[in-house]
């Protein structure tokens, strides 16, 4: 009896294994007028978005995972141009003929074909209303003084799927144009310091503008836990994933 259960509970364990190893990212679901929205984490600031046979990429990164094994994308959405948010040899290989790159004008001259959002511009590629917000320091700079993310280098962009809008805030702080924002229903805001926002910061720019769901992203070794402390029966949820 006892080798039954250990064989098992061994048994367990190998397909555990399995499907870990086949499931190498969260996904989390979320409910829109346009079908079942499937959110992806695939670590750092690297996220892929899945509705209606469309599929978004946000600031694919080699490292963060195996996209041989990825959809191809109809979207790519690039916030800056620093190399673990822009990687010129993963965008090539996730590729179509009719895929649509929104990228900003510093990363222009790494990726051809794209189309430059300014921060406030708005496209709707396959249909899919895509805003750029401003992405910027404001107390985080490096030793000469300059910003981690000067002012209208980067974008955050906002991203309506179906009746959902979903924030994707790229490397920033809790800058006016986040705080202003409104009818958010998920925000990813980053949390990786000393380049982007404290959790004082995040909770902050959340009370602000009050998303429906937040995640943290982008976060490093950054303590999540003090987020959630934040923003405790403040009527936001938190939902922590793994994207360090």
């Amino acid at each position: 009896m006892r080798k039954l259960a250990a064989a098992t509970a061994l048994g367990l364990l190998t397909l555990g294994a399995l499907v870990a190893a086949q499931t190498p990212f969260e996904t989390d679901v979320l409910k829109t007028s346009a079908g079942d929205l499937r959110m992806s984490f695939l670590g750092h600031g690297t996220l892929m978005f899945e509705l209606a046979g469309k599929t978004v990429h946000v600031d694919p990164w080699a490292r963060a995972g195996d996209y041989s094994k990825l959809p191809k994308a109809d979207i790519i959405l690039v916030t800056h141009q620093h190399g673990d948010h822009l990687d010129p040899q993963t965008i090539e290989a996730i590729r179509k003929e009719t895929t649509v790159i929104l990228l900003t004008a510093a990363c222009e001259e790494k990726v051809k074909g794209g189309i430059v959002m300014k921060n406030g511009d708005v496209q709707s590629p396959h249909g899919i209303k895509v805003e750029a917000v401003p992405a910027y320091n404001l107390v985080h700079k490096r030793d000469g003084g300059q910003p981690f993310h000067p002012q209208g280098e980067g974008n955050g962009y906002v991203v309506s799927f179906g009746d959902k809008r979903v924030y994707v805030a790229g490397d920033s702080e809790n800058v006016p144009e986040m705080k202003a924002l409104k009818g958010i229903d998920v925000a990813f805001l980053p949390m990786n310091l000393p380049y982007t926002m404290t959790p004082e910061m995040v909770a902050d720019a959340a009370l602000a503008f009050r998303p429906k769901v937040l995640y943290p992203y982008h976060f490093g070794d950054t303590d999540t836990s003090k987020l959630l402390e934040l923003l405790k029966d403040k009527g936001i949820e938190v939902r922590i994933r793994n994207l360090k």
